[in-house]
């Protein structure tokens, strides 16, 4: 069954979100590569140039490479900037195992070898799904990353304050219902100010949510970022919204968690922001990213 978006808000120049996605993602090189079990990895590619340093840019649970979408361009003036559609989510095909964070993470680890150049080192930022990922990746590629920001990442062993329970989106709700149901999810996970919900971040919402296969929800609960952190090598940086409802308002417990086993962690809060800090905050977001990762 095909989506309807008919009741997505449209951009104040009368543009869908469709079209301003489009035009985006337009700019990149779209590239699908092996995954090693069969299937192919999805990766946007925007700018890419041998004097620059690489940037892997790693989503959200139940995301895409769109979550990045206020920040693949202007990052890729400083980076070349590769933004992954991880294992079963957005247009990638599914790993093995879709309640498995290993499994997820090696067929990442095969795209990763395919396409990345061999001799170069790069950063990752991670987005909470995409925290818990590369987390992981961090002990495959021990020598090779510069240094990881986990961007109001998941999966970690630390309280957080209970809230409404999200909705299922499905295919068949009218397009009113659809819309709706995103714009609740959005405000009650993702941004904190309800005037960022916009109709690019419902389409988001809408489109990603109701193809995802990879169960990211299942891994958080079970703390894999936690579990694999102390095996974590590579320099990390964090950057979260102020007003994360994953973490708001024990952020100093994950500083905390982080330090006792990185004691030069920093921790980076952008003022009035949700958990989907990279978009609600793009602009306080990009220049912090900039600061930290480019060498």
């Amino acid at each position: 069954m095909s989506l309807d978006f008919s009741a997505v808000p449209r951009m104040p120049d009368g543009r869908t979100a469709a079209e301003h996605i489009e035009e985006v993602a337009a700019k990149s090189e779209v590239v699908r590569v092996p995954m090693g079990n069969g299937g192919k990895m999805m990766w946007h590619v925007f700018g890419a140039a041998p004097e620059k340093p690489i940037l892997l840019l790693f989503h959200g649970g139940s995301g895409s490479w769109i979550h990045w979408i206020r920040n693949v361009l202007p990052l890729s003036e400083h980076f070349s900037v590769y933004a992954a559609d991880l294992p079963g989510l957005g247009d990638s095909d599914p790993p093995d195992d879709v309640n498995d964070i290993w499994s997820v993470t090696h067929c990442v680890e095969a795209a990763m070898k395919e396409l990345l150049p061999k001799d170069q080192s790069f950063a990752i930022a991670g987005f909470s799904f995409g925290g818990m990922v590369s987390g992981h990746i961090a002990t495959l590629f021990p020598d090779r990353i510069e240094r990881i920001a986990l961007v109001g990442a998941g999966g970690l062993k630390a309280t957080r304050k209970p809230g409404a329970k999200l909705h299922k989106l499905l295919a068949e709700m009218p397009p009113e219902t659809l819309a709706a149901e995103a714009r609740r999810n959005l405000e009650i996970l993702m941004l904190h100010d309800p005037k960022s919900v916009d109709g690019i971040a419902i389409h988001m919402q809408i489109l990603n949510t109701t193809r995802a296969k990879t169960r990211s929800r299942i891994m958080g609960q079970a703390f894999r970022l936690s579990e694999v952190l102390p095996r974590v090598k590579t320099p990390l940086t964090g950057i979260w919204g102020e007003f994360d409802s994953t973490t708001y308002p024990h952020i100093q417990e994950r500083i905390d968690l982080f330090r006792a086993l990185q004691p030069g962690f920093e921790m980076n809060v952008i003022a009035g922001a949700g958990h989907w800090v990279a978009y609600e905050a793009a602009e306080a977001f990009n220049e912090k990213v900039v600061e930290v990762l480019k060498p």
